[in-house]
């Protein structure tokens, strides 16, 4: 099995010095889906829960529309191929046949993809009633900070997390941001677990590619410890999405449909 991290000898420089020690390295991983025997993507990400990535990152684009719709898949982690037989494919046109490099990065490598097909896949989830009081949204964000491991050890790595009143529910983590929500997804996908009625807790920056991927998911309150890009406002504005960012020190701010979030608790049943 492929390890997320590896030990590296290194040269630091501190206080003035130069001086060796080892270093803590987060694994970054190729790994190439073959839809129905064909090239499909190249997604680079974190070597663990593999099957869950590919099966989000399907889900996400439309590929499939839920689990039923895999006959098989299976992990050639040796030669990094995931190979999944498809019953039918939910593809717009002959373009996405082709095959594409998902990179790791943060920026505009996978931006061009999502918007071709978006408007099919996107969900408005303005109806969804979901509430929080400012320190569930707090809370939320330090259990989410507390339990990322492999982000203490190495710095390389976002972590994000389905959750909800009651507190987290599933945490994945990756190189990827989009990958971090893919494999949230592909799990909930594979087991028959709804998202509509969670939070997503995120370390990244929301950009409009993150607010997509939580709309596809049905999330209709993201919490962040960073900030949103101006789209994804706009976005979220058109979807209803609740927008949470710069969750720090006590404090945080409320971007869109702050209708969500209260400092009025809800009414206990009797």
């Amino acid at each position: 099995m492929l390890q997320n991290e590896t030990n590296l000898s290194i040269t630091r420089f501190q206080n003035g010095e130069l001086w060796e020690t080892d270093d803590t390295i987060v694994t970054e991983f190729p790994i190439t889906i073959k839809l129905n025997q064909e090239e499909f993507a190249t997604l680079v990400c974190t070597p663990e829960y593999l099957e869950d990535l590919v099966i989000g990152f399907l889900a996400s684009e439309h590929v499939i529309k839920g689990y039923s719709d895999i006959e098989d898949l299976w992990i050639e982690e040796g030669r990094g191929f995931a190979h999944v037989t498809v019953k039918n494919t939910h593809l717009l046109n002959d373009q996405f046949r082709s095959k594409r490099y998902i990179t790791s990065c943060c920026g505009m490598s996978r931006q061009g993809f999502y918007f071709v097909n978006d408007a099919l896949t996107v969900k408005k989830v303005g109806h969804i009633k979901i509430s929080l009081t400012p320190a569930e949204c707090i809370e939320l964000m330090d259990n989410l900070q507390k339990e990322a491991e492999t982000f203490k050890r190495t710095g390389g790595v976002h972590n994000a997390a389905l959750c909800d009143k009651t507190g987290m529910q599933l945490m994945r983590m990756d190189i990827g941001r989009h990958n971090a929500l893919d494999k949230l997804f592909g799990y909930c996908v594979k087991n028959s677990i709804p998202t509509d009625d969670k939070i997503l807790v995120f370390s990244g920056r929301i950009s409009s590619e993150i607010l997509i991927k939580a709309s596809k998911m049905g999330c209709s309150v993201i919490l962040s410890k960073s900030a949103p890009t101006e789209l994804a406002i706009e976005l979220a504005n058109k979807l209803g999405i609740t927008t949470v960012g710069f969750i720090r020190n006590e404090s945080f701010n409320i971007y869109t449909n702050d209708w969500r979030i209260s400092d009025r608790k809800e009414p206990e049943l009797s």
